[in-house]
């Protein structure tokens, strides 16, 4: 029976809570030289800018399931459709990943695979100042560790240096020529341009110089080439590619060989297949490799201070 009456009372107490909130939030305005609907549209904004980083991150997290860290810059190119419906440009992405810690910070390792060394016979450089225009033209071959203490392991690639495209790949336990030979066997067998000439492009790891991958280029009339120093950058879109698989796919994992195989597999395929490339006009390996009318950003090599003099001040 005491029912309604209690329900008034909790009634009229609600609203004098709100009649007395909303006195003191105006005088607090005043104080502050606001007015209420200058706090109530801030306070909407600061929720819809928390929904829209929400949508964002989801976004971002779906392209990262296949690439796990893939850059910032990708990720605006990748998504630059549905973030403008958003109204996400690139500087606010960058700032909703700082703010959700999910900026990629390059972690680098260095493991000696080259010893040039050796008695076996060393090429010269034939595509020094020479900028690829096409895809099939020059291929770049490189060695780089992936494994761990408990399971050593080196990954041979091949690839386009017009396209950035993996057209050859292997994995083995040691720096044996064997990795190097299956990974060049693999690229031949997937040739695109055969009635095209192509130069094979290498450092001077005896690897690459053995008598076995020598017979292995004459047998497939591919032209071979070495870098002539041990400047990284005489063999830059290798170094380059090397970095992406191992910094964007791989560097997270601590697996045995077997699985390995498996998961660079997968990863090769996604980077051909999905990874814009910045020197390609943000186009995939895969598209790049399809055409050749597309003009591509060449790796500029560091000026050294011993063959440039200084420029005197005037």
């Amino acid at each position: 029976m005491c029912y309604p009456y209690s329900k008034k009372l909790f009634t009229r107490t609600v609203d004098l809570y709100r009649e007395q909130y909303q006195e003191s939030l105006t005088a607090t305005c005043r104080l502050f030289g606001v007015s209420r609907q200058v706090y109530y549209r801030a306070k909407r904004s600061i929720v819809q800018r928390k929904q829209t980083a929400e949508k964002v991150i989801k976004m971002v997290e779906e392209i990262r399931m296949q690439q796990p860290r893939i850059g910032a810059r990708k990720l605006y190119y990748l998504l630059t459709d549905k973030l403008s419906v958003l109204g996400v440009g690139r500087d606010r992405l960058f700032a909703i990943l700082k703010a959700n810690h999910m900026l990629i910070k390059p972690k680098r390792a260095y493991h000696v695979t080259t010893d040039s060394h050796h008695r076996f016979w060393k090429h010269r450089n034939l595509i020094e100042g020479i900028t690829p225009t096409r895809p099939e033209q020059i291929w770049v071959s490189d060695i780089t560790y992936v494994g761990n203490r408990d399971y050593p392991m080196y990954l041979a690639l091949v690839t386009d240096a017009y396209s950035k495209k993996i057209v050859g790949y292997d994995l083995s336990d040691s720096l044996k020529s064997t990795g190097v030979l299956m990974a060049l066997k693999m690229a031949v067998k997937h040739r695109s341009y055969h009635d095209q000439p192509l130069i094979h492009h290498s450092d001077r790891g005896f690897q690459y110089c053995c008598d076995g991958y020598q017979k292995a280029l004459k047998k497939n009339n591919l032209q071979c080439s070495m870098t002539e120093s041990y400047d990284p950058y005489a063999n830059a879109v290798a170094e380059r590619v090397n970095g992406i698989i191992k910094q964007e796919f791989l560097l997270e994992y601590k697996l045995n060989i077997e699985s390995m195989r498996q998961l660079i597999k997968e990863s090769i395929n996604t980077y051909n297949k999905f990874r814009p490339h910045s020197s390609c006009m943000m186009r995939t390996p895969v598209e790049m490799h399809q055409q050749s009318s597309i003009e591509i950003k060449t790796y500029k090599m560091k000026k050294s201070s011993k063959l440039t003099p200084a420029t005197p001040y005037i």
